[in-house]
């Protein structure tokens, strides 16, 4: 495809339209946030495994010994707590955040990707009908998807449409009655 932008000539070497995915189908959905949670939780484990390498040698270099137990035991609990606990809380609190979510029409199946423990891309493929919505709104959760909890923000979604069918608020509702007045009888 050759186009002519002021007189220039432009050639485009784009072969498919570039928000379908030829295994994941249609993109409906782009985090924000993406590189953000990335370039977070890779400096949480950079710097702890930098801490592990060189805790040791700081602590032979300088000769820092407490004669105490107790005070030894806090000292090195204390460096363990931010070495170890802060980059497990940063992948709990982000593992269902999503990067890219798709959707394949003609199998009405999503396909959410997120960043797993190593920082790789994860991809999980839902049914629409295996979404469920939590009761309480969640801090970091906005849909379940099977058992997964899963995050995203409505407000991305370039086609309002496609949340809705992803949240199920294009069902339509469906009141029975007679088993509202069966439930209230049983009470």
């Amino acid at each position: 495809q050759v186009t002519s932008f002021q007189g220039v000539a432009v050639r485009s070497l784009c072969t498919s339209f570039p928000h379908e995915h030829p295994e994941h189908g249609r993109l409906v959905y782009k985090g924000n946030l993406a590189k953000a949670v990335l370039g977070v939780r890779f400096f949480s484990y950079s710097t702890s495994i930098f801490n592990l390498f060189m805790m040791p040698y700081i602590v032979l270099k300088t000769g820092i010994g407490f004669e105490s137990l107790f005070i030894q035991a806090a000292f090195y609990g204390l460096i363990g707590f931010f070495t170890f606990v802060t980059p497990v809380t940063l992948h709990v609190l982000t593992k269902g955040y999503v990067i890219r979510l798709y959707y394949k029409d003609e199998m009405d199946t999503y396909t959410a990707i997120t960043y797993n423990a190593i920082l790789a891309e994860k991809a999980t493929v839902f049914h629409q009908k295996d979404v469920k919505i939590p009761d309480i709104t969640k801090m970091f959760t906005t849909f379940y998807a099977k058992t997964k909890s899963m995050l995203v923000n409505p407000t991305l979604f370039p086609n309002p449409q496609d949340y809705n069918h992803l949240m199920g608020y294009d069902k339509s509702f469906y009141f029975n009655l007679e088993e509202e007045k069966e439930a209230d009888e049983r009470k």
